[in-house]
């Protein structure tokens, strides 16, 4: 049966919040009704940020009880066209109580939170998310890797999705062929606080908005097999004071300056609870292992991809280039996270390191072991006690149960299944 033509279409426009699961979920309405929404939002209950990556509810410790509002951020307007006349147009906002005060439980509140206890430091953070995705309907050949038969295999996307990026706001930095089978990566300029992990969940929908034009399927699924090739997201950050990039200092540990060097000692100290929140999925850990060119300890190098925090190459192109290009990469991540609670996360623990004046491990110093599981990740962060400083004792405490229900959701699955579900949802 043919779809029915309306004369008139009354357009209708989202808002969502990317919330624990890492999948952005809300409501629409109609875009006449814009100036209204934008004061008083839309509903919500308190039981939604439960809502597990594979739909159910499996555990809420809020019940039936409450009302809350998704209140949207005007300078989160996305209005991206496509062919054939369909629109993605969405606006990303904020969770907050019926009075319009923040809720504690907000993913984007967790970080906005965070970079608040960064400032009283007169630091602000710049960051850009690289994110790798597996894309359906390439074909796969050997040989491929980086290849340039690869880029052209993968026909328009590539060029569609930088273009979309470009009119929602962002400024597209690469795509390429990555080492994986039908695998590329895609990463937008850095951008400073809640805008750099709003750029992250835009890219992932925009993929995904290309990806289904083209009947294919962007997965940003850690594992899609228990052996294969890994979906990384490598969070690259540098700290400023005002308009002065801050982090650089060619005489310091690992070239760090000696008043950011706290910042990332902290980052390392809190890493197996920071797992909690940046590999979030029981897929994750498949990726986390020896030799998949991806981390296994809490440690810090110089250029190199094996190491949980990279210092990443300065390509030089004018004498200014050094210091507003130097940058810490961030790689116990994955596109299962929720890019605020990953930032947040990583920031709170900066700013303890901060606060207690922590000091960076010697080069040859040996680094503690990553989780493992995402068990012994929540495990971690539980036992983890200037953690539940970052938010309230209950948030916390929901985070933990809200995730340990999605582990006993997979009590009874094998690992390849395992990575089959995250990758139906991811």
């Amino acid at each position: 049966m043919d779809s029915p033509v309306f004369m008139q279409a009354d357009p209708l426009i989202f808002v969502g919040v990317c919330d624990w699961a890492g999948i952005v979920r809300g409501k629409a309405f109609p875009e006449a009704d814009s100036d209204v929404r934008l004061k008083k939002g839309v509903g919500l209950t308190h039981s939604n940020i439960m809502m597990s990556c594979f739909g159910p509810i499996y555990t809420t410790p809020f019940g039936t009880l409450g009302d809350l509002i998704i209140r949207p951020d005007p300078q989160m307007r996305i209005e991206v066209p496509f062919e054939g006349g369909t629109v993605e147009r969405f606006y990303l906002g904020d969770i907050a109580n019926t009075d319009g005060s923040a809720w504690e439980f907000c993913p984007r509140t967790f970080l906005a939170r965070a970079l608040e206890a960064l400032a009283k430091f007169d630091l602000r953070v710049v960051a850009s998310f690289e994110q790798e995705f597996m894309l359906t309907g390439v074909e796969d050949r050997p040989g491929a890797t980086y290849a340039l038969d690869s880029f052209r295999r993968q026909g328009p996307f590539g060029e569609a999705l930088m273009g979309a990026m470009r009119t929602a706001g962002f400024k597209p930095d690469s795509f390429l062929p990555e080492y994986g089978p039908r695998q590329f990566e895609a990463t937008i300029a850095a951008e400073e606080g809640l805008r750099a992990a709003d750029a992250a969940v835009v890219l992932r929908e925009m993929a995904r908005a290309v990806a289904w034009r083209m009947d294919q399927r962007a997965i940003f699924s850690p594992m899609l097999e228990p052996d294969g090739i890994g979906n990384g997201t490598h969070i690259h950050m540098s700290l400023w004071d005002g308009s002065t990039p801050v982090t650089s200092d060619p005489d310091g540990t690992y070239g760090i300056s000696e008043r950011t060097a706290p910042f990332f000692a902290g980052v390392l100290a809190h890493l197996p609870a920071l797992c909690a929140f940046t590999a979030p999925s029981m897929a994750s850990y498949y990726r986390l292992m020896p030799n998949r060119w991806a981390p296994v300890h809490a440690d810090l190098n110089t250029q190199d991809r094996g190491a949980a925090l990279r210092v990443a190459p300065v390509f030089t192109a004018s004498p200014e280039e050094p210091a507003r290009q130097f940058n810490v990469e961030y790689r116990v991540a994955d596109g299962s996270n929720c890019p605020y609670l990953a930032l947040g996360a990583i920031i709170w623990a900066g700013v303890d390191g901060l606060a207690r004046g922590l000091a960076l491990p010697e080069p040859d110093a040996k680094a503690p072991l990553l989780p493992r599981s995402l068990e012994a990740a929540l495990d971690a962060l539980e036992a983890d006690e200037l953690a539940g400083s970052w938010w309230s004792p209950e948030a916390k405490s929901a985070y933990l149960t809200f995730k340990r229900a999605e582990i006993e959701a997979l009590t009874d699955a094998t690992p390849e299944e395992i990575c089959e579900r995250y990758a139906e949802v991811y």
